[in-house]
């Protein structure tokens, strides 16, 4: 599990293809390998990956078709900047909200409007996930917490969702400078997901 507080920017130094679509990834990441040991969950733009290796600050890791289908890291290569994240310790404070690491879609920057002390950021909403996102719930977009300010139904059929940014999360994550057009990955709150589950085994809709 983690909480969706990013606790280091890193950066990809290696990427070598595997068979059956697969690759290996090796990262930058002095402070999350500063304990991690194979076998530990890192959380790479919010995806959780285990450990392979850990050398000198740098850690590689195994990522699977399911993962690459699922989210931004099919676009992995050199030099690519990610928010990283060790799992969160059982008597840690819960600073952002219960993140799996289980990316449930992609979508893409639509704009940025920056304001005085914070900045104003749309995002879209694939179809699957419409229903999960309500305004004031909590979404995880490329690993970060954040919380929705609002979400929007176009009559073109297209869904979208805001978020406001603060200088914190500007400087301390990918998202400062992340442009329109570009893929972040999204996991929705998994407490709506179970909540849906339950409903649908009692039969209501």
């Amino acid at each position: 599990m983690f909480t969706g507080i990013v606790e280091e920017l890193g950066h990809i130094t290696e990427v070598t293809p595997l068979p059956d679509d697969s690759l290996r990834m090796r990262v930058r990441g002095p402070l999350v390998t500063s304990d991690a040991a194979p076998g530990d969950s890192i959380a790479v733009n919010g995806v959780c990956l285990t450990v392979v290796e850990v050398i000198d600050g740098d850690f590689t890791t195994d990522v699977m078709r399911e993962t690459l289908e699922r989210s931004s890291l099919r676009g992995a290569a050199p030099g690519v900047t990610v928010n990283l994240e060790r799992a969160v310790r059982a008597d840690a404070r819960l600073g952002g909200h219960i993140v799996q690491g289980h990316v449930d879609g992609t979508g893409q920057i639509i704009s940025r409007r920056p304001s005085e002390n914070w900045e104003l950021v749309r995002i879209s909403l694939p179809p699957s996930l419409v229903r999960y996102v309500v305004e004031k719930g909590s979404v995880t977009v490329d690993g970060v917490s954040l919380t929705v300010t609002d979400v929007d139904h176009d009559p073109d059929g297209t869904s979208s969702f805001g978020v406001s940014l603060i200088p914190t999360t500007l400087t301390a994550t990918t998202l400062g400078h992340r442009q329109p057009g570009e893929t972040v990955n999204l996991e929705v709150d998994v407490l709506a997901k179970y909540v849906e589950r339950l409903l649908e085994a009692r039969g209501e809709s």
